[in-house]
């Protein structure tokens, strides 16, 4: 998975951190009952919990050079923390975040250590994933809390690449059978940012005609494109935005498109 330029191990240990802290400012004065449209059944204490809960585990995996999988309950159970005192879970929050950094760093990119993705064993496939993972959680709580999300270009073209990396792994179409049904004839998406300069290259296209999904990035024809603020594209494909809300437009195969999203947003 390639970085674009300026992204990397470090820029992107900066952004965990840099997305915590400003998730953690939004919870002043905040009500953590608020429920959390763009994650359903979750409230705003929840998903702060399950974001910090996720720190500390991929601290814990690097940190201890985890050969499988560590105990996960803390990310998924949470039904019993639906609350809570902003003053102390936004600091709480941001500490571990700032431990996750610390530690990443400490390891190093290359560091021999567990992770989810077969073949993969490098912390930095965890550097990588918890800057996107916490980008896009503090956009889920901007839009609970009514907060406007803005979020640096470099980041959101990142946290783009890095999805259609995974998703165009093979592996995806034995964790997730039912994505093979998206494979066929003429099956092409074009996403394509019209807030930023040519040169920057915010246009990816995916290609759903081969036995498995496949992505570049480029200007392209497609069976159906999606235009729009580069932001809003990272909302939309990580199904946080509905189509129908009017901050992209969509020309071509609208069907595929739904298509596609009802499939592949995870996150």
């Amino acid at each position: 998975m390639t970085a674009v330029p300026g992204m990397g191990f470090d820029g992107w240990c900066d952004e965990i951190v840099t997305q915590a802290e400003a998730m953690a400012s939004y919870l002043n004065g905040a009500d953590l009952r608020t429920p959390v449209p763009s994650c359903p059944g979750w409230t705003v204490g929840q998903l702060v919990r399950h974001v910090g809960a996720g720190h500390r585990w991929a601290e814990e995996t690097v940190r201890t050079r985890a050969t499988s999988p560590l105990p996960d309950t803390d990310l998924r159970e949470l039904s019993g923390h639906t609350g809570g005192d902003p003053a102390v879970l936004g600091p709480w929050l941001a500490e571990g975040a700032v431990a996750l950094a610390r530690t990443l760093r400490a390891a190093g990119p290359r560091a021999t250590v567990w992770t989810p993705i077969p073949g993969r064993t490098d912390a930095g496939f965890y550097a990588r994933r918890f800057a996107h993972e916490t980008l896009v959680h503090r956009a889920d709580a901007a839009l609970a809390l009514g907060v406007p999300f803005t979020a640096g270009q470099e980041v959101v073209i990142d946290a783009l690449d890095e999805w259609m990396a995974l998703d165009a792994l093979p592996v995806m179409l034995e964790l997730k059978p039912e994505r093979r049904e998206l494979l066929g004839p003429g099956r092409t998406v074009h996403l394509h940012a019209t807030d930023t300069a040519p040169e920057v290259g915010a246009e990816w296209l995916v290609d759903l005609t081969g036995d498995v999904g496949a992505w570049r990035r480029g200007h392209a024809t497609a069976a159906v494109a999606v235009r729009g603020p580069l932001t809003e594209l990272l909302l939309t494909v990580y199904g946080r935005r509905p189509l129908t809300d009017g901050t992209v437009r969509v020309h071509g195969d609208r069907g595929l498109l739904e298509f596609w999203l009802a499939r592949v947003s995870f996150g």
